[in-house]
């Protein structure tokens, strides 16, 4: 068996059950980041649900994939450094890219063009859009300790860009932007999470702040200090279907959910016996699956007990990004072992699980 689910009940007693993710090969090195789109469309015939999800790696190549299948769709080639960062903007028709070349991308997800290159004077970590369709902005942020949002409306053509499939890009130099909070992060940003009001953006920072920011006034609303470095934090759908979600936040042996809606207000913390490496919460179950550096398996625990339910075994290697479907019925996880897998979270037949 190439893996197994380790299922622990309420009287304790552990029975192993089959559970068969599917394995999303193609990259070469570790996966440093995964996301998914938004739910785009129902099929009326099948009921199959329609979202795309986008993987980093530090083989220098992001990958746009089928979310409900996993089937590969294109890679991004132009990167010369490792990708720590990679999203689709709420439509899926953008993705952006952050990488060690000191640069972000921002790409034509239909026809692989390289719209932008926004080049920066040290390693890019982390990329964000706003909510809506076609943004024409986008944040970056990383070892410069310098959150800036781009006005990509504003481009003007520059230089060649990359490819993707064999399809020639147009890159982009002379893209304006502007900084936020000048001067108070004090430590590398390694992410960066646009709300779902687009005034809104949260960064996490090795500063072990994680801050809340309004674009109105260019002015940090909240902060939040954690117990240590930042590892993942990410938007998810939102307890008891929240429209605004529930932001989930891994630092060393910690794990962090905060409101969506009301910056600052935190949740719940938990406490943990090993680091956690990710975090990603389903809401509407009231589950979270978490990766840690110390093993190889994806760990679903309960949110309201805080205990942990199930081990996920079939990874060879730490476990960096998690993430759930916008549908909440599977979640991705993405290895130092340079494979994505896609776990099904829900009961009965679903997308290529029969």
């Amino acid at each position: 068996m190439d893996f197994a689910f380790q299922r622990q009940d309420e009287t304790a007693i552990s029975e192993t059950t089959k559970i068969v993710p599917l394995t999303c090969h193609g990259h070469s090195r570790p996966i440093t980041h995964l996301s998914f789109s938004s739910l785009l469309a129902n099929n009326p015939s099948s009921g199959a649900s329609q979202f795309y999800i986008i993987t980093a790696c530090k083989d220098n190549n992001p990958m746009l994939r089928d979310g409900l299948t996993g089937d590969w769709i294109g890679t991004f080639i132009g990167h010369k450094g490792a990708v720590w960062s990679a999203r689709l903007s709420d439509d899926a028709t953008l993705a952006a890219t952050g990488s060690a070349d000191f640069s972000a991308k921002v790409w034509d997800t239909f026809t692989g063009e390289t719209l932008a290159t926004l080049q920066h004077n040290h390693i890019v970590r982390a990329v964000a859009f706003p909510p809506g369709i076609r943004t024409g902005v986008v944040a970056t942020g990383g070892m410069e300790k310098k959150l800036r949002v781009w006005d990509l409306g504003a481009a003007v053509v520059g230089t060649p860009g990359g490819t993707v499939n064999g399809v020639n890009g147009t890159g982009n130099t002379m893209t304006p932007s502007y900084e936020i909070g000048e001067g108070e992060h004090q430590g590398a940003i390694k992410s960066i999470v646009w709300t779902r009001d687009p005034n809104i953006l949260v960064t996490a920072a090795d500063d072990k702040k994680i801050r809340w920011w309004d674009l109105r006034n260019r002015a940090c609303i909240a902060t939040y200090d954690i117990d240590a470095l930042p590892t993942s934090c990410e938007l998810n759908s939102g307890l008891d279907d929240t429209p605004h979600g529930t932001l989930s936040v891994a630092a060393g042996k910690n794990i962090y959910f905060f409101s969506g809606s009301q910056p600052g207000q935190l949740l719940k913390h938990i406490k943990t016996d090993r680091e956690v490496a990710s975090v990603a919460l389903n809401g509407a179950q009231r589950r979270f699956v978490t990766g840690s550096p110390s093993d190889t398996w994806v760990h679903v625990w309960d949110y309201d007990l805080e205990r942990e339910l199930e081990t996920g075994r079939g990874h060879h290697g730490p476990v960096w990004t998690t993430g759930f479907s916008p549908d909440g019925m599977l979640y991705a996880t993405g290895s130092e072992d340079g494979t994505v897998k896609m776990w099904k979270f829900a009961g009965g037949a679903y997308g290529l699980w029969r």
